[in-house]
């Protein structure tokens, strides 16, 4: 018999049928598939190229700065929304990678205890019931599932190959652009590798002014560019009229699990983050945001990462090739995002990215991630694991070899 608490869950997390619902959701299955992989192939490594996260730990200049604020007294306690070196640290950062100039950190800077919770957050303070906020599908969830659990709806804007994986501001309809409170962009993207220019960003500023919304830039893979400097949405006029960035040093700096962000722009949008931040957190250790502080003062360590990352995309955009896929080298961030096969030549079709993902992971042990919002491709992840540049070549010489004993049909 159900326990009364069944019929106590908000409607936001799927009441009364919470911990209940069949749906599986695609991670999971990945999760699934590997285990049952392991278990039908017992002694045979599994290849993770879907991981989304850097397969090394910070650099010792960053994990010693932490040891060291670690053991001072001054750092034991709550720092709120932020101390003030980080955010000065991070308003420095901004102009010399991005060439952002006149960030006020006193005003336009804050803190976040990672990229997610910033992006979890902000719906808080903009979105009532009602209102849209606008998303790109493939795209990452997070500000989506906030904005509709304060009665907003999500608008999804696909990402076409054919349109750069651009948005395409003509295709939001007025209706719903006249809703829209938020439009939460994210280059270079996420899955698709794409990086946006000057022109896009200018496009996207007229937008929101027309429309009277903002815009939240996700900039986690911002420094992860790889063709000439990297580029900021703040470097571009108007910019802080309309809105905001999130910068992670999650994978700009192999700090993953030390979640610590900054939020950078528009003041009054800042300042809401911080009202909002003051009622759901106390801040970051201090010891982490002071070596944080270190790291943005050397952004050599994100060239060092980023020439690993650029080695292994070429690599694994020549393997793909020559098996007949169309891979290109990404524009920015540490993955690949191509179009799946119709099928093995004789044999199985695919019907979805998750069929293909599927069959990779179970018959040749490969781990991807699959995307059907727009089209049908996977994600493969430069971040496997690898015991330096020898092993990183045995990997994908493995990789090679397992793909070229299927012949796809595409």
């Amino acid at each position: 018999m159900d326990s009364y608490i069944q019929n106590l869950f908000a409607d936001r997390i799927g009441g009364n049928r919470f911990g209940k619902e069949e749906k599986i959701y695609k991670f999971e299955l990945i999760k699934r598939a590997k285990r049952a992989a392991l278990r039908e192939f017992p002694g045979v490594e599994l290849i993770d190229i879907g991981v989304g996260e850097p397969d090394e730990k910070a650099f010792d200049i960053v994990i010693k700065a932490l040891q060291q604020e670690a053991e001072k007294h001054e750092n034991r306690g709550y720092s709120d929304n932020g101390i003030e070196e980080f955010k000065a640290a991070a308003a420095k950062y901004l102009k010399n990678v991005f060439g952002v100039d006149g960030i006020d950190p006193e005003k336009e800077v804050l803190h976040s205890i990672g990229s997610k919770p910033a992006l979890a957050m902000l719906p808080s303070a903009f979105i009532n019931p009602g209102d849209i906020t606008l998303m790109t599908v493939p795209g990452y969830p997070v500000l989506g599932t906030h904005s509709a659990w304060y009665g907003g709806e999500v608008y999804s804007i696909p990402l076409r190959k054919e349109n750069r994986f651009l948005v395409d501001f003509n295709e939001i309809p007025a209706d719903v652009a006249a809703r829209a409170k938020i439009l939460l962009l994210n280059y270079p993207n996420n899955p698709t590798g794409a990086v946006a220019d000057e022109k896009f960003y200018r496009e996207a500023i007229d937008f929101a002014r027309a429309n009277s919304l903002i815009i939240v830039q996700d900039a986690a893979y911002a420094s992860l560019a790889y063709s000439g400097k990297p580029f900021s949405f703040l470097s571009v006029p108007g910019a802080k009229d309309v809105g905001v960035e999130v910068h992670s040093l999650s994978k700009a700096f192999n700090m993953t699990g030390w979640r610590m962000a900054f939020i950078a722009g528009n003041e009054l949008v800042v300042k809401a983050f911080g009202n909002i931040k003051d009622n759901y957190d106390s801040g970051q250790f201090k010891a982490i945001q002071k070596a944080s502080i270190t790291a943005l003062e050397h952004p050599e360590i994100t060239e060092e990462i980023k020439a690993k990352y650029r080695r292994r995309l070429e690599s694994l955009v020549g393997i793909l090739t020559e098996i007949g896929f169309r891979a290109e080298m990404p524009g920015g961030t540490f993955y690949l995002y191509v179009e799946i096969p119709r099928g093995v030549k004789g044999g199985k079709r695919f019907t979805s990215a998750e069929d293909f993902s599927q069959y990779l992971i179970r018959e040749k042990l490969i781990s991807s991630v699959p995307w059907d919002d727009a089209g049908h491709f996977v994600r493969f992840s430069a971040t496997f694991e690898a015991k330096g540049p020898d092993d990183e070549k045995r990997i994908l010489a493995e990789i090679r070899k397992r793909l070229s004993t299927v012949q796809f049909e595409f």
